[in-house]
């Protein structure tokens, strides 16, 4: 449903590209874990996704539609969370009123459910919220939409415990079949549980792009203290009196996906965790 097809961008002319010979293709049904280090170009990819930047070369298509043409049809469908949110000094009814038109899936319904779910109070006026809240009314409206493509850029900073639960629970209520969900966060545990394909970038490429069942299919998680197998790692970063490892599922075992595992070893031998999967 959304391809990204050797695009390249920057922001000045001169300047180093964020984003380079880029490609990518995600499909319906998934929820995707965006994951790289800062400057990594994680907010610009999302950006180029949107259509709120352009590409300097190369195409990105939603539904085989560019979006860089950015036409109602297409962002009808779509939504992006962005980290800071900004909201303006309205009652939550009167932007909803104002903003789901765009929508035509949205639910007024959704939202009140959603606001139930993080436990706000559904006649609040915007400008009077927190961070926190306005993180929690952001992702609300945003799941209302009911588009099939969701953007979110760091989707809990500024959650509390209860509310990154909550926001778990509603990405997994309202995944389907035909929706996209793409999750660009640093804070892989308040995410890891939720996700069933992982996509990791740096240096302006993607150095990862595999599901869940594959990296666990390959590879298992652990910690130990048995030099024996911290010495046959795959990757193994040590501790004190021992390491957590990442070894060759040889037996098929069931592990816990360590994502910050995974990803100091995509960053550090990128080759290496490739020619696992091949």
């Amino acid at each position: 449903m959304l391809t990204i097809k050797n695009c390249s961008f920057s922001y000045s002319r001169k300047g180093e590209p964020t984003i380079n010979d880029f490609s990518l293709q995600l499909k319906e049904g998934g929820v995707y874990g965006l994951l790289g280090s800062n400057g990594a170009g994680k907010s610009t990819l999302l950006q180029l996704i949107t259509g709120l930047l352009t590409p300097s070369s190369g195409e990105i298509t939603f539904d085989g539609v560019s979006t860089r043409l950015r036409r109602p049809s297409t962002l009808e469908n779509m939504f992006i969370v962005p980290e800071e949110i900004g909201l303006p000094a309205l009652k939550l009814d009167k932007f909803a009123e104002l903003n789901g038109v765009f929508y035509p899936n949205f639910s007024k319904e959704d939202m009140y459910r959603h606001l139930d779910t993080f436990g706000l109070d559904r006649n609040v006026r915007l400008d009077k919220l927190s961070m926190g809240q306005k993180k929690k009314v952001a992702l609300a409206f945003a799941m209302a939409c009911n588009t099939k493509l969701l953007l979110m850029d760091e989707p809990t900073n500024g959650l509390d415990i209860p509310a990154k639960s909550a926001f778990r629970k509603f990405i997994i209520e309202s995944m389907s079949d035909d929706r996209i969900f793409v999750i660009s966060t640093h804070q892989v545990r308040d995410v890891s549980q939720i996700l069933d394909h992982i996509l990791i970038m740096d240096n302006r490429k993607v150095l990862l792009d595999r599901t869940v069942a594959e990296i666990q299919s390959c590879m298992k998680f652990m910690d130990t203290v048995n030099p024996e197998l911290i010495e046959k790692a795959l990757y193994a970063v040590k501790g004190l009196g021992g390491a957590s490892v990442i070894l060759p599922n040889n037996d098929d075992d069931d592990s816990e996906l360590n994502l910050e595992l995974l990803f100091d070893f995509a960053i550090s031998n990128p080759e290496k965790l490739n020619s696992i999967f091949e």
